[in-house]
């Protein structure tokens, strides 16, 4: 061979190589992400999941594909989204949003990794052997949000001591996100408050709930973190400003967004930690090897500008107990 065709040759391959190059190159890993809420209250909490991947080295669309599932709180349809996300091969499945969203995708697979974000004691609901070796092919995130509803009223009677009574929200369909009724009453009477139940699994409902409030003179009440609310906080704000209830909830979302006070979790930074852990199996880590991880931190959010709508007065001791007052 002549050096000139050599070369012509060898200029030739790269124009060549590209397209079957590409067309070898292996799919993506995809996460499943399935979430009890809907996407459009928690874009937050996406984007602090999509940066945990980011600061584990995966970038969405460059080297890891994501299929997002959204129940909307409509929970009889969770089973079907984490069937059709499972039969998508997922490489891990996400489950964000209550142990209700986590046994979902514990029903439609055994063996694809599963890291979920829940706000219940994971063993006590049975999600997982034990913390520190969850074993199977589940691991994750807990917040324990049952067990700050006794600080949550704690805080609330702080502020509002005349409240007599405390009434707080419930969801019959997703009833783990809350401690069991007579712990509840425990919680309140210690607190100096009676406690009054309500339910609700509709948006008509909440509206209800609000109004039996009201009637029933309950002078503070409290929200859970439970997702089907967390969705609904919009509305939830716009009726505790219409009766002119002081409200607590879990989540700082609810006082930036109007809302009176918050104790609990950063959703954001539980977003990012069960981001890294997906990474890690992506890696080839397995799931039932990593302990479950639990929060670290509490944080306590005052919006002064609401306190004053509401005609209270919000002492410079509690709020130097805060991490954050929302002027």
């Amino acid at each position: 061979m002549k050096r000139r065709e050599f070369i012509t040759l060898l200029g030739g391959v790269p124009v060549g190589w590209p397209l079957s190059a590409r067309a070898q190159q292996p799919a993506l890993p995809v996460i499943g992400f399935l979430h009890g809420g809907a996407a459009a209250s928690f874009s937050q909490q996406v984007t602090a999941f999509r940066d945990g991947l980011r600061g584990a080295g995966y970038v969405e669309g460059q080297n890891v594909a994501i299929e997002y599932r959204w129940a909307e709180g409509r929970f009889d349809n969770l089973q079907a989204l984490a069937d059709e996300l499972v039969s998508h091969h997922v490489a891990v499945l996400a489950a964000i949003g209550g142990d209700i969203i986590a046994k979902a995708a514990m029903k439609a697979t055994s063996t694809t990794p599963i890291v979920f974000m829940v706000g219940q004691d994971v063993t006590r609901s049975g999600l997982v052997a034990s913390l520190n070796r969850p074993g199977g092919n589940v691991t994750g995130v807990t917040l324990f949000v049952p067990i700050l509803v006794s600080k949550q009223m704690e805080l609330i009677h702080t502020i509002v001591p005349n409240a007599a009574t405390i009434a707080v929200l419930m969801n019959p369909k997703n009833p783990t996100v809350l401690p069991d009724p007579p712990d509840l009453e425990k919680a309140a009477r210690a607190n100096g408050m009676e406690l009054l139940l309500l339910s609700a699994t509709t948006e008509q409902e909440i509206d209800a709930a609000f109004t039996a409030a009201t009637k029933q003179h309950a002078g503070a009440f409290l929200v859970p973190g439970e997702v089907y609310f967390t969705s609904h906080r919009s509305q939830i704000i716009a009726l505790a400003a219409q009766h002119a209830i002081p409200t607590i909830a879990p989540f700082r979302e609810f006082v930036a967004e109007g809302g009176f006070m918050s104790y609990g979790n950063n959703l954001n930074d539980t977003a990012r930690l069960a981001a890294n852990y997906v990474a890690r199996i992506l890696k080839g880590e397995k799931a039932g090897d990593l302990p479950v991880q639990e929060p670290t931190k509490f944080e306590f959010v005052i919006n002064l500008k609401t306190a004053k709508t509401l005609g209270l007065t919000v002492s410079n001791s509690v709020q130097l107990l805060a991490d954050e007052v929302i002027e």
